[in-house]
């Protein structure tokens, strides 16, 4: 029997502070170096060497500001603030590069398909048919706010623009241009035939579309789909479009929870339930032995950030943890979105007193998945361990102190996860989604909506 591959893609965002707040400050790390081409080219070329499947770069279009109802705490941190396009990273990451796939976030709620079809058909030629799309609705007010919405459009309605939205990008991308339409014929002075190219005369709710993609087909078409959302909404979107799911939890049991969720909503859509492939978030902190990976792990704690991380969890709960004494017990607040977040923590560690502090010292370096420490032996069996009770395939490992984290995991947990037969020496095809659904098949699944498009 096979070894199941165990799925790396590194977690980055095109900013400072992402997941560990407060450790720019520390001297191995080169956040604030996020605005530079060398320091994305060196970050793809760790995570190649490493034989990662791709770097997802996650991206949000609003400042952090629930926490003390201001931007200052998110400034003072650099969370998510100041922040770079994601988009335009790439193509200098895949010159670089030759086999590293790149996985986006961009949201639905704030774009139009008929242009985003084109901007990802082009990242998908520059990247020679490596590109994958995070498709997120955006949940932050202050985006709506700052990008012409008096307030938040609902959550559901958002999901069933963004469904609209996927009909649309999937008509252009598949069903638009033929095959060879493109014929390059310089006797005749034909580059592309007229009748081979078609307008997708969408007209709907949301959209109205009616013309023909502006851009020949790229080899994947259809960049590589992934999703984030475990809402209701979220699951239903991702069982009928995601070929990637990303999940966001301290335990493996919860985390097979959503698995499983994920998997019946895509086999309810006719889908095979195997075609999604599901990757948790998680941090490694190693070292030559356990003891020099406790260090490390202190000597990081050390530059955690109290208020970075009250923070961001302000922002992602949409309540604001500020006037909160930080060493309250939670359990006493009579707010039920705290309560709620008390639940997620005592599952995990029903004899721990959870406060604001104590929560942001869990999350300060780790913050969203689990956090595996150790040799590289003791990290290997962890995450093999993670990775068999939680159902998933694979893990998006997020960097405390970028690049050099993602280096440490490459240099001593790549080599002893390769000889346990869990990360490829070699990468099998040539675009992302032939690592997804294997070499030669660089194309949507036939069971997948986008090919209902196809000519």
């Amino acid at each position: 029997m096979s070894i199941p591959r165990m799925r790396l893609n590194g977690l980055r965002q095109n900013t400072v502070g992402h997941t560990a707040m407060g450790l720019w400050r520390h001297p191995d790390s080169r956040a604030h170096e996020y605005r530079t081409v060398r320091h994305w080219v060196e970050t793809a070329q760790i995570l190649e060497c490493g034989g990662f499947d791709s770097l997802f770069v996650a991206d949000a279009l609003g400042p952090l500001e629930v926490y003390q109802g201001r931007v200052d705490a998110a400034l003072r941190d650099g969370i998510q603030t100041p922040t770079g396009n994601p988009l335009l990273v790439i193509p200098a990451m895949a010159a670089a590069t030759s086999r590293l796939g790149f996985a986006v976030t961009v949201s639905t709620t704030y774009e139009q398909p008929y242009a985003l079809a084109r901007t990802m058909t082009t990242l998908d030629h520059l990247t020679d048919g490596r590109i994958g799309w995070n498709v997120v609705t955006s949940a932050l007010d202050s985006a709506a706010r700052n990008l012409g919405l008096d307030r938040q459009i609902p959550h559901d309605e958002r999901y069933l623009m963004a469904d609209e939205f996927m009909d649309v990008v999937y008509k252009l991308w598949e069903g638009s241009w033929e095959d060879d339409a493109v014929v390059r014929d310089a006797v005749a002075g034909i580059f592309a035939d007229p009748a081979r190219v078609h307008p997708i005369e969408h007209r709907g709710k949301y959209f109205s579309v009616p013309g023909i993609a502006l851009s020949e087909p790229s080899v994947q078409r259809t960049p590589v789909i992934f999703q984030a959302g475990s809402s209701p909404s979220g699951s239903a979107f991702a069982g009928k479009h995601a070929e990637g799911v990303f999940v966001s939890t301290y335990k493996a049991e919860m985390a097979r929870d959503l698995s499983r969720r994920f998997r019946a909503q895509a086999k309810a859509q006719g889908r095979d339930p195997h075609d999604l492939k599901i990757f948790a978030i998680a941090t490694v902190v190693t070292g030559a032995t356990d003891e020099a990976a406790r260090e490390r792990l202190a000597d990081l704690q050390s530059y955690t950030s109290l208020e970075g991380s009250l923070a961001r969890w302000s922002a992602l709960l949409h309540i604001d943890l500020s006037g909160l004494d930080p060493d309250t017990p939670l359990a006493h607040s009579e707010t039920e979105g705290i309560r709620g977040l008390v639940d997620v923590f005592t599952t995990m560690d029903p004899d721990r007193t959870w406060t604001p502090r104590t929560l942001a010292e869990f999350v300060g370096v780790g913050g969203g998945g689990p956090l595996f420490v150790g040799s590289p032996g003791r990290v290997a069996d962890e995450m093999e361990a993670w990775m068999e009770t939680a159902e998933i395939d694979g893990f998006n490992l997020a960097d405390p102190i970028p690049p050099t984290g993602h280096r440490e995991f490459v240099d001593l947990v790549v080599p002893e996860l390769r000889r346990r037969g869990r990360v490829w020496d070699e990468y099998e095809g040539d675009t992302l989604r032939e690592y997804f659904r294997g070499k030669g098949s660089p194309r949507v699944a036939d069971t997948h909506p986008a090919s209902a498009y196809r000519r």
